[in-house]
């Protein structure tokens, strides 16, 4: 079951390294910058959130599985996974729950590589190059898109 007040981030891997990693691309904020800013954003219509950062992909999975049983939906950074990973889409597409994709700088004006997501068809909102302002927007439009606010 659900709980209608209840989101989980999920920052994949090297978002850790926020505030120092390549700062000219990333910013400076740090990723508890980040998960402060979610909070508070998802507060003003009296959400919560669990966040979650790991380098380990099976991590986030497990992550993503128990959302399935207490919250009703998820922002996801998914870093490089989003190019890469398959189980991954494969995990948020199993756990139905809509879904925010977020990234920090904006990949379809990087490498090549960059601008395939794996999870692009399942997201219902898209937050891509406004550094981490861009995790207030996905998670407004987002708690918008679960409560009925907007199409998702």
């Amino acid at each position: 079951m659900t709980d209608p007040r209840r989101i989980l981030l999920v920052n994949g891997p090297n978002l850790n390294l926020l505030g120092t990693r390549e700062p000219a691309i990333y910013g400076s904020d740090t990723l508890a910058d980040v998960e402060a800013l979610v909070t508070r954003t998802a507060a003003e219509t009296g959400f919560e959130v669990r966040a979650v950062q790991s380098n380990h992909e099976g991590v986030l999975l497990d992550a993503i599985h128990a959302a399935r049983e207490d919250c009703a939906g998820i922002v996801i950074n998914a870093g490089g996974l989003t190019h890469t990973s398959v189980i991954l889409r494969d995990a948020l597409a199993g756990v139905a729950l809509p879904v925010a994709e977020v990234h920090i700088s904006n990949v379809y004006e990087r490498e090549q590589f960059r601008h395939h997501s794996y999870i692009a068809d399942l997201a219902a909102v898209h937050a891509v190059g406004e550094g981490i302002a861009g995790y207030a927007t996905a998670t407004r439009r987002l708690i918008a898109v679960i409560t009925g606010q907007a199409d998702g």
